[in-house]
C-alpha cells in the first residue's frame, strides 16, 4: 500500500487519532468496554500512527518497554510488549498492519529489546504468524475475546 506514513506519536493531535483509531477498532466493532481500552500504559509507550495522504488517522499501535515490559512478560529480559495494534476496516488487506508491525518491532529495538511479546486476538494468529510469530501457551480471554500469546526473536 502507498499513500500512507507511520510515526511515532507526538503531541495531543496525534494522541487523538491514536484514540479514535482504537476506539473505532476495539470499543466500536469489537465491543471492547471503553474503560477497558485505555490503561495507565498508555501515558509511558511508544505509540505509532499510520496517516493517510489527507493526515486521517488509519491505523496505530502501541511499544511497552523497559520496566512496564519487564512487569508485564515475566520479567523476561530484552523482551518488549507489541500492544492495541488496530487499523480500520477500509485499510485492512493493505499491507498496513505488517508495516506498523514492523514500525513497532524498529521502535522496541532501539530501545534495546532483542525479542517481541503480543497478545494475538485468536482471530489474528496467522496475521502474526506470517510476519515470524510463534504462539506460545494456552489460549485465554481478554475483554470477552480469545487471546495466545506470541513471541518474535528481532
Amino acid at each position: 500500500m502507498t499513500g500512507f506514513a507511520i510515526r511515532v506519536a507526538e503531541g495531543e493531535a496525534d494522541l487523538e487519532l491514536v484514540r479514535a483509531v482504537r476506539r473505532e477498532v476495539f470499543v466500536v466493532e469489537q465491543n471492547v468496554p471503553e474503560e477497558l481500552e485505555y490503561d495507565e500504559y498508555d501515558a509511558t509507550s511508544v505509540h505509532l500512527l499510520a496517516v493517510g495522504a489527507d493526515g486521517a488517522g488509519l491505523g496505530t499501535g502501541r511499544l511497552i518497554f523497559g520496566d512496564q515490559a519487564a512487569e508485564l512478560t515475566g520479567g523476561v529480559a530484552g523482551r518488549v510488549l507489541l500492544g492495541r495494534l488496530a487499523v480500520l476496516a477500509a485499510s485492512r488487506g493493505t499491507g498496513l498492519g505488517a508495516e506498523l508491525v514492523r514500525a513497532i518491532e524498529a521502535a522496541g529495538a532501539a530501545r534495546g529489546g532483542v525479542e517481541v511479546e503480543l497478545h494475538a486476538q485468536v482471530q489474528a494468529l496467522g496475521f502474526y504468524e506470517r510476519l515470524g510469530y510463534l504462539a506460545e501457551g494456552p489460549v485465554y480471554d481478554d475483554a470477552g475475546i480469545p487471546h495466545r500469546t506470541m513471541t518474535r526473536v528481532l
